[in-house]
């Protein structure tokens, strides 16, 4: 998929090295499952991008939330996951990531065990993602006027 102009815009006030950051954790998302449809929030605080089998964000199973020095790599149901090999953080009810500063640090392979399982438990929630898809579409979801971050 292609990068959506609009993200790109949205990611142009951060450092060149986090928007390369936030290209490079977005392609392994798609590289993973490449019927994803990315669903994009240019937030107050952050940009914000969702992965689902559907255009809903009840139905995503993982997110990238851009800051000026980190992309964290979040799990929508990490507090449901149920065996990570690695550090997943946060201490909400659902939501767990990991804090991303260098791509190169970035543990691939387990990560991508747990985003396997992320989708198999997002599926599981809801049976109708089981339903094949060829099509995959990235959709800005809403733009806040106000930012307390990086801006044009």
């Amino acid at each position: 998929m292609q990068v959506n102009p609009e993200l790109a815009t949205f990611l142009s006030p951060y450092d060149p090295s986090i928007q390369r950051l936030t290209l490079q954790l977005r392609a392994f998302i798609l590289e993973t499952l490449p019927t994803s449809n990315e669903l994009i929030w240019d937030n107050y605080n952050a940009v914000a991008i969702a992965y689902a089998k559907s255009d809903k964000l009840k139905d995503a199973f993982c997110h990238l939330s851009v800051y000026k020095n980190h992309v964290n790599f979040g799990f929508n149901r990490g507090a449901e996951l149920s065996n990570s090999s690695i550090k997943l953080l946060g201490k909400g009810k659902l939501i767990r990531h990991v804090s991303v500063t260098n791509f190169d640090l970035f543990p691939i392979t387990e990560v991508k065990k747990t985003l396997l399982e992320a989708i198999g438990l997002s599926e599981k929630l809801n049976p109708a993602l089981l339903q094949p898809t060829t099509v995959s579409e990235s959709m800005v979801m809403s733009i806040s006027k106000n930012k307390k971050r990086p801006s044009n």
